[in-house]
């Protein structure tokens, strides 16, 4: 019988003594995690749940590694993160991200870049299925900075201002990191375990928090409906995607060429 291990990461707010003193407080994110992290004890799934504080890129990455150190092929993981999304400059050039941007992740101690998510799955085992979900903005292909004019509160963007200033200091730092990361990755491979993600919105676009959920937290629980969803991960994207507006569009992305018998299985299925 396959197994399902899940990680559920939701952060209410960010540590202020890592971004010069802005703490993204957020509403619905941990409640976000509480919820996936209850389909997926439904489904069959032995969740990890870290929140807030917790949600450090040391914290993450030692979740996703004792993840991948414990499934085979066949077996299934299941990461869902709910909080602040980002973007920085992409130092590696055109083929690793044709908007010469990064998406990040916004840790609770710092950004985490979408190519270290990308290389954590590749740690996984060939034939380890992956579902991913992000709750997040700039989350459509994170496994183009909005327009000045676009709110920055009560959404679940890292301020524009605020993600520059945190990327000119540490530069240094992040431009090493993306470049460590590509030759871990030559030639901008992506080939991995398969994986599957549906993101709360486009790269171009921004995610709304909400008094409980999400948005787009809010909208997959509805047609998630305690189990009564009946169809694969396309219906199940297309169905999410029309309870919200053409501002916040789900994509769904995938990487490492999922079978059409995984796209096809019901979502969380182990």
């Amino acid at each position: 019988m396959p197994a399902g291990l899940s990680i559920h990461i939701g952060l209410n707010k960010v540590d202020p003594d890592a971004y010069d003193g802005w703490d993204g407080a957020l509403v619905a994110c941990e409640n976000d995690a509480h919820d996936m992290a209850r389909i997926a004890r439904a489904a069959g799934f032995s969740d990890t749940v870290l929140l807030t504080a917790d949600c450090t890129v040391d914290n993450v990455t030692a979740a996703l590694r004792q993840a991948a150190a414990k499934l085979a092929p066949d077996d299934i993981l299941l990461f869902t993160y709910s909080g602040h999304g980002g973007q920085m400059p992409d130092v590696t050039g055109p083929d690793d991200e044709p908007d010469q941007l990064d998406e990040t992740l916004v840790l609770y101690d710092r950004q985490f870049l979408d190519d270290e998510l990308h290389q954590e799955f590749r740690g996984f085992a060939d034939g380890v299925r992956i579902f991913a979900l992000l709750d997040c903005c700039h989350s459509g292909s994170a496994i183009e900075l909005p327009g000045a004019s676009l709110p920055e509160t009560g959404v679940r963007l890292m301020p524009v201002p605020k993600q520059q200033e945190i990327f000119e200091r540490d530069r240094e730092f992040f431009e090493e990191l993306q470049r460590s990361l590509r030759k871990a990755s030559p030639d901008g491979e992506t080939a991995g375990p398969p994986a599957i993600l549906i993101s709360a919105c486009q790269d171009n676009q921004v995610a709304s928090d909400g008094p409980v959920n999400g948005a787009f937290t809010e909208a997959l629980l509805g047609v998630w409906d305690e189990g009564a969803f009946r169809g694969g991960y396309r219906p199940f994207h297309r169905a999410i995607q029309g309870k919200l507006p053409a501002s916040q569009s789900p994509n769904l992305y995938t990487t490492g060429s999922p079978t059409s018998e995984f796209l096809g299985q019901k979502p969380f299925t182990v």
